[in-house]
């Protein structure tokens, strides 16, 4: 059976929409926490996909969080292996920073629900499937897009939404795993930051109920489009 470990940071920032979907296609799923696992063994290594989640930390925040180090190395040996990989939020900074990318404050907050804009590159990859379906963005920190990797989307406030290096990494600004049903737990678990931002809870709760089924469907698809390229990429040697 195929192995899918997750690289978590916050519980309620899990999988989402694409834990079912993961499990449908035959993968057994492994949450790892980036804070108090250990991230270089061999079973992490060998997993047959490995997702970075988000986090409400920077990528170049190892001075402070120590664990960002073990972390990125992690990446770096996923990416040096050619081995299936998606980062999402943090998980794509982190991406980003191991290709020797800069990542950095946006100096202001994106925070709410709002469709990507793609680049004729993002109109020929898995995002396509989204059309116009409003996807979360939940971040104050953008990365620029890697030398090699494809620049897919964007929004007015963050222009670099998305890239992609070959069919086997994928990394995105956005959440596109957030089930919208789940929203509750975002707005408790970051009630902090909307305060400061002065976002009202009330408003992402209405955005996120208009979207309940839209908004998996469309990430869904988008992921299941993903998946094929991955899985139909001859595997790579085990570490």
């Amino acid at each position: 059976m195929k192995t899918a470990i997750a690289i978590r940071h916050l519980d309620f920032e899990d999988l989402g929409t694409l834990e079912p979907l993961l499990q449908a296609r035959g993968y057994t799923i492994e949450y790892v926490d980036a804070t108090r696992d250990a991230l270089n063994t061999r079973a992490v290594d060998a997993a047959d996909l490995l997702v970075v989640l988000g986090g409400p930390i920077g990528a170049f925040d190892d001075e402070a969080y120590p664990f960002i180090v073990d972390e990125l190395a992690l990446v770096r040996r996923r990416l040096d292996g050619h081995r299936p990989l998606l980062g999402i939020c943090l998980g794509a900074q982190l991406i980003a920073r191991a290709l020797g990318a800069r990542v950095a404050p946006m100096g202001v907050k994106e925070i709410g629900f709002a469709p990507l804009t793609l680049t004729p590159e993002g109109q020929a990859s898995p995002l396509v499937a989204l059309g116009n379906v409003p996807v979360l963005h939940w971040h104050g920190d953008q990365f620029d897009i890697p030398p090699g990797a494809l620049r897919l989307a964007g929004t007015e406030v963050c222009p670099n939404q998305a890239f992609s290096v070959g069919r086997h990494v994928l990394g995105l600004q956005c959440h596109l795993e957030a089930d919208p049903r789940q929203i509750e737990r975002w707005l408790v678990g970051h009630a902090c930051e909307l305060a400061q931002a002065g976002i009202d809870p009330r408003a992402l709760r209405t955005q996120a109920c208009a979207l309940h089924t839209r908004l998996p469907q469309a990430a869904r698809a988008a992921f299941s489009r993903w998946l094929d390229g991955v899985e139909s990429e001859p595997p790579c040697s085990q570490p």
